[in-house]
């Protein structure tokens, strides 16, 4: 279920805001925000899906190809 963004772009004492990661709309990080650090629903399911989808991807480091590498008893 959405929410107004307004009513989470307006921050109570101690309370910080920060940038949605998905529209860069403005999101409190607190307790009271279910979805942060996404300003929405809909933005949390928008950057689930992406990575579901493999959209996004943790960089891979293989390792060089011209040396040895794992355990060197089993080369």
């Amino acid at each position: 279920m959405d929410h107004d963004p307004t009513v989470y772009a307006q921050a109570r004492p101690g309370e910080r805001v920060v940038s949605c990661p998905q529209c860069r709309g403005d999101s409190v990080y607190a307790p009271r925000n279910p979805f942060r650090p996404f300003c929405s629903a809909r933005c949390k399911g928008v950057d689930f899906g992406a990575w579901a989808s493999e959209a996004f991807r943790v960089p891979n480091e293989a390792p060089p190809e011209d040396g040895p590498y794992g355990d060197p008893r089993l080369q």
